[in-house]
């Protein structure tokens, strides 16, 4: 099978919170982040180096996952409430996001285009930061804002193995690619 050369473009951003019961991990359904613009995901882990006999003795790989940026046109108010916590107060219909609020670890669905097929890829376990608030003036050209939405993605133990994040092609399995963005992929548990 033939592999891809270049990436480009960035599409269907989802979300996914969920739960974790008896140390078996339940993603809920995945939700649209729509307005995707670019995202920039920096390994986390410094390589392992143990020095003895006056030389690297020992060297290994420390993952610790990823410390990422997403931007996009605008934070949807679904994953306020949902991931940031922030409360819908019923009476007036106003967004509050309240000091003593505490975020919801997610899962981050996302897609790449490339040469060949696009990729779709998951991180089961992030976290996001809060946002900055900020805009500028119109002028005589308006140039539309931008949301930067910061997380990081660490490992999660999932069946048994810890797990930072999948990816799939149109190549691999059309079951497991067309249900990517409905349900949140999870490696079968190991024989």
């Amino acid at each position: 099978m033939p592999e891809e050369k270049v990436t480009f473009g960035l599409s269907n951003v989802y979300y996914a919170t969920y739960t974790i019961t008896d140390g078996v991990v339940t993603f809920d359904t995945p939700v649209p982040i729509p307005g995707a613009v670019e995202m920039t995901n920096d390994a986390v882990g410094d390589p392992i180096k143990f020095y003895a006999d006056n030389m690297v003795y020992y060297q290994g790989d420390n993952n610790q996952g990823y410390e990422g940026t997403l931007t996009i046109a605008r934070l949807p108010n679904s994953f306020k409430e949902d991931v940031l916590a922030e409360e819908l107060e019923d009476t007036d219909s106003v967004l509050v996001e309240y000091a003593d609020a505490k975020t919801k670890p997610f899962a981050l669905l996302f897609q790449f285009e490339n040469d060949l097929n696009a990729r779709r890829h998951v991180m089961y376990n992030c976290n996001a930061q809060r946002p900055s608030v900020n805009s500028s003036t119109k002028t005589d050209s308006t140039e539309p804002n931008t949301t930067e939405l910061q997380y990081n993605a660490a490992p999660i133990m999932i069946n048994d193995r810890p797990i930072v994040k999948a990816s799939t092609t149109q190549a691999t399995s059309p079951a497991v690619y067309n249900a990517w963005n409905t349900t949140v992929y999870q490696p079968p548990v190991s024989a």
